[in-house]
């Protein structure tokens, strides 16, 4: 004899558990179910719509003909076309309209609705259908559309930015003319510009006739980032190519640039290395300041030369240069460089060091300009965080 009473209860414990885990999943999905029919106008809604809609379950649900009411005004004409399509198809149909909810102008909900026709004997009776709070994701899409919107912005004033300041430093930092082709002597030069615009800094370089027939080479690094680096590197180049024309040694020039950055550039430091070389003698006699030394390329190996003394510009008032010389041979290269070349922030710099002496083993006088770019491509291309400059004389055979 089957226990009916035992069956019940059953069927009455798994309604209720399948109703406990409906409501969990309204409340999850933050949506509910409701109906709307025709020609009782009777309403039924779940639990969560009330929730949705900030309504007291005590008022009961809205008729249809009052929803208008609580939708945002420009979205009612959306409202009015879902309602249209329900009652003239036969297919589900699916809109996104705001509604204020409570009743507040200020809380304004995204919603997704979803309804389907309730077909009678005579056609469509009514509609039910399922609607969702969806406010958390659009206000979430819209953040991420405004953010990248402002990225967007950011990168396009960074790119502008950056078209600036190389304009500005291409307009101050010109390609050495006149000196590039001496006899059996070659001479190139690269500017590399960070790959941050705002890392673009102060390096510079010097390449220019002396008025008794030597080259003036040098190059410097002046502290800082942005325009205000490339204002003081144009104040030190500029003074540079005025104090070169008294002839006097490289040591001294670093001493009065020195002075000019301890007494006119507040604040500031630089390095740099400057040099005249002899086309006669083949001799390069140089100084420098806090820069590292310059590497000589000779029969296929790659050695830094013996660094004089000198201290960093703006670091000391009176401190003194020293002077060294080196004698240049057919077929030698020798490089300056400024810090940005071999530095970069994730490894040591004795590292980037050992990379630029082993990709300047390759460099040839006779192709300087493909060597240089050979180099900076065997070192990994330019600095994300440093500007750089690198300088190269070849003496041909």
């Amino acid at each position: 004899m089957v226990d009916v009473t035992g069956a019940a209860e059953l069927l009455g414990h798994e309604a209720e558990m399948l109703a406990v885990r409906l409501g969990h999943a309204q409340r999850l999905g933050n949506m509910g179910w409701a109906e709307w029919h025709l020609h009782t106008g009777e309403t039924i809604w779940s639990d969560q719509v009330y929730v949705i809609f900030g309504r007291d379950p005590g008022d009961g649900p809205i008729p249809l003909p009052d929803l208008p009411e609580h939708v945002e005004p420009s979205d009612v004409a959306t409202l009015d076309r879902l309602l249209w399509s329900v009652v003239q198809g036969v297919e589900p149909v699916q809109a996104e309209f705001r509604i204020r909810r409570g009743g507040g102008s200020a809380d304004l909900r995204d919603l997704r609705v979803v309804l389907e026709p309730l077909a009678g004997p005579g056609g469509t009776i009514g509609m039910h259908g399922v609607i969702q709070d969806i406010t958390g994701r659009r206000r979430a899409e819209r953040m991420v559309s405004e953010s990248r919107r402002q990225l967007l912005e950011a990168r396009e004033r960074a790119a502008e930015e950056r078209h600036v300041m190389l304009a500005l430093r291409e307009a101050i930092l010109p390609e050495p003319v006149g000196c590039l082709d001496l006899p059996q002597t070659r001479i190139a030069v690269r500017y590399v510009p960070a790959e941050k615009t705002a890392n673009l800094g102060g390096d510079w370089f010097e390449a220019a006739p002396a008025p008794d027939g030597r080259v003036l080479l040098a190059i410097g690094d002046a502290s800082g980032h942005g325009l205000p680096a490339i204002s003081r590197m144009a104040h030190l180049r500029h003074a540079l190519v005025g104090l070169a024309m008294t002839g006097q040694g490289a040591n001294r020039l670093l001493a009065w640039l020195n002075d000019l950055v301890m007494h006119q550039l507040k604040d500031t430091t630089a390095t740099a290395i400057i040099g005249h070389l002899d086309p006669e003698t083949r001799v390069f006699a140089w100084g420098q300041a806090g820069n590292l030394a310059p590497i000589l390329v000779r029969d296929g190996e790659a050695t830094q030369l013996a660094q004089p003394r000198g201290v960093l510009l703006g670091a000391a008032s009176g401190s003194p240069y020293e002077l060294a010389t080196t004698r240049l041979l057919p077929g030698d290269q020798l490089l300056l460089f400024t810090d940005g070349l071999v530095e970069r922030r994730t490894r040591d710099i004795d590292v980037g060091l050992d990379l630029v002496l082993a990709a300047a083993r390759r460099v040839r006088g006779h192709d300087l300009d493909a060597s240089l770019d050979r180099l900076l491509a065997d070192i990994g291309g330019p600095n994300p965080e440093d500007d750089a400059c690198l300088l190269a004389v070849g003496i041909l055979s």
